[in-house]
């Protein structure tokens, strides 16, 4: 409002007190006492003081009750169009911003510059480029291309609908640079993928706030570079500067995705230590963190202490538990959701029908996929659809597995498929395989994953001419199989491990110890499963390629750095081969080591010479 508007409202207040508690109204109850004394006294009549009632009922997001009190007002002025302008830029339908920006032309009223930010919000969110362009010429139209702020908005529009050329054209547009310039434009950068430029214009920025830096380190998180996250939370503490929420969620989840529970840890402290409250977003999140982490036991700690919870904190610790191959306890706390009177989610059934799949329980996991739709009205996705190919699969129901995709009433994508398909490596069965593979290499041509399986499968029954045909269309096709990964977390960083590896400073330190291990554990009754290695090798080659796969070495690093009997917690990327698997179970046992491993399916916890999987994954 103007300078004279204020002061004409200020006069209002004084004569009618009861307007004073416009900004303290919490309820729809309270706001019509006060909409009732101003019909009384007739001061809803006055545009002023009706601008300021519309203005709060709509920061209240009572849009709905606003738009009764505007069709009431005989000349609105352009602080109540903008103010709907605002309101339903945010809403769920946000195309009813236009309708009172081309009302506000029609009556005459003349578009400032806060006008538009919200106009081109809610092109954003209505996710119309063409729309935007169009509000982009009527900003041209009317002078205010110029306006930083309106500048600052379009960056966002255009980077937010994928147009980051525009939004960069903008931003160098702009003749005076502010904070919000340089985050909006490292936001669209971070929003296209692009992290590198974003952390240019990060690095270039002659002051940044914690906006700034919550984005780059969120950004981080979200494109999944995560150990850049950390390492960028670690400068800015290093700057004296006080995270906030945002910066935190970004963190732990990387900390979660990296497996790094010591890492984790120190992000948890740092919270409690500047005494952030643990909500519903920061405390789901640390649950998550717990869990993948391989912690299910602070996981629970920290979802019991939550002061409350929703279906997604439910859901966190319900498909922590299995992850870690728990599927009683994430069938309980299902049951105990449900109890407490939460409707469970899309992604809750997904957790909790993965548990049933882990579990091998395949009756209670068609019962819960059934009540789904039954019980709770929702309409079962591919990943639903996934989950139930998976646990037949894996309970050796091959062909209820196959019948179960054919006659799904959606078109099953690759994932689907490639369950079916890892489910026939369990179980040995080519002719199934042949045919899911051959669909899967159709649908998914550049995954090396589905032809290394297919070739394994062929392999083991000894189909070396189809071994050598998979081998060729690879090589043909330029396919290559991902370079697999571990990490293991010592001493707050993260060391990380690849087939082979000869990059890590301690290696010939390392090398030792895997053949001190080896040795002890072939003393055990361990010998080398060749079966997965690549097959196009002599025996003796496989077996020396298996020793240096990046578990082994991990573990060797672990147990040379570790104390005897501490337990040991390593992530991979890929899925365990069956060799890694046997050997971790044979160093569980000679070295009295819990061993605790991440692959890209579940947990694994190796203790005694058994693992929690019941060599089942």
């Amino acid at each position: 409002m103007s300078s004279v508007s204020s002061l004409v409202l200020r006069n209002l207040e004084l004569k009618n007190p009861k307007l004073l508690f416009l900004e303290s109204c919490t309820t729809l109850s309270q706001l019509k006492i006060v909409h009732a004394h101003m019909i009384r006294t007739h001061t809803i009549f006055d545009v002023f003081a009706a601008s300021r009632f519309i203005s709060i009922s709509i920061d209240k997001n009572l849009l709905d009750y606003a738009l009764q009190v505007f069709y009431q007002i005989q000349d609105p002025n352009l602080f109540i169009y903008n103010s709907f302008i605002r309101g339903f830029s945010a809403s769920k339908n946000p195309d009813k911003s236009f309708h009172f920006y081309v009302q506000s032309k029609r009556n005459g009223v003349v578009p400032n510059n806060l006008t538009y930010p919200f106009l081109v919000k809610a092109c954003a969110q209505m996710g119309s480029l063409d729309t935007g362009i169009q509000a982009h010429g009527q900003i041209i139209r009317h002078g205010f291309d110029n306006d930083v702020y309106v500048q600052n908005s379009l960056i966002n529009m255009y980077s937010t609908l994928g147009d980051i050329e525009a939004a960069t054209y903008i931003f160098r547009r702009i003749s005076c640079l502010d904070v919000v310039s340089w985050t909006s434009m490292i936001a669209g950068y971070n929003r296209s993928g692009d992290v590198v430029s974003a952390r240019k214009l990060f690095d270039k920025m002659p002051e940044k706030n914690l906006v700034t830096w919550s984005v780059m380190i969120s950004g981080y998180a979200k494109n999944n570079f995560f150990d850049k996250a950390i390492e960028l939370y670690n400068l800015l503490q290093s700057k004296g500067v006080q995270a906030n929420e945002t910066v935190m969620v970004s963190v732990i989840a990387s900390c979660a995705h990296l497996g790094a529970l010591e890492l984790g840890e120190r992000a948890h402290d740092y919270i409690l230590r500047n005494k952030m409250t643990v909500n519903l977003i920061l405390g789901t999140a640390l649950v998550d963190m717990y869990a993948r982490c391989g912690s299910i036991e602070e996981a629970i700690r920290v979802f019991d202490e939550l002061p409350e919870r929703d279906a997604l904190s439910w859901t966190a610790l319900i498909a922590g538990f299995a992850m870690h191959g728990y599927a009683e306890t994430a069938l309980e706390y299902f049951s105990r959701m449900v109890k407490s009177g939460l409707t469970p989610r899309e992604i809750t059934f997904t957790a909790v029908l993965s548990a049933c799949s882990h579990g091998g329980l395949v009756k209670k996991g068609l019962e819960l996929f059934k009540s789904m739709k039954r019980d709770y009205r929702i309409e079962p996705r591919l990943e639903h659809y996934g989950c139930m190919v998976d646990l037949l699969g894996r309970a050796g129901k091959l062909v209820e597995a196959e019948e179960f995709v054919i006659e799904m009433p959606v078109k099953p994508n690759a994932p689907i498929w490639g369950a079916l398909l890892g489910a026939c490596r369990i179980h040995k069965n080519v002719e199934i395989a042949e045919r899911v593979g051959k669909t899967l290499i159709e649908l998914q041509p550049e995954h090396s994953g589905y032809y290394v399986l297919l070739s394994n499968i062929y392999a083991r029954t000894n189909k070396w001419e189809d071994v050598e045909n998979m081998r060729q269309l690879m090589k043909e096709r330029g396919v290559v199989k991902p370079p697999g990964y571990t990490l293991f977390e010592m001493d707050g960083k993260v060391h990380k491990f690849t087939i082979g590896d000869k990059t890590h400073p301690e290696i010939q330190k390392i090398e030792r110890m895997w053949e001190e291990i080896l040795r002890k554990i072939r003393l055990a009754g361990y010998t080398g499963n060749t079966n997965d290695a690549l097959f196009d090798i002599d025996e003796e080659e496989k077996e020396s390629n298996i020793h240096r796969h990046s578990e082994k070495l991990a573990i060797a690093y672990a147990i040379m750095r570790t104390k005897a009997h501490d337990s040991i917690r390593i992530v991979k990327n890929l899925r365990v081969c069956e060799d890694c698997h046997t050997a971790t179970k044979m160093i569980s046992k000679v070295y009295e080591r819990e061993l605790i491993v991440r692959d890209r399916n579940r947990f694994h916890h190796f203790k005694g010479g058994a693992c929690s999987c019941m060599d089942y994954w």
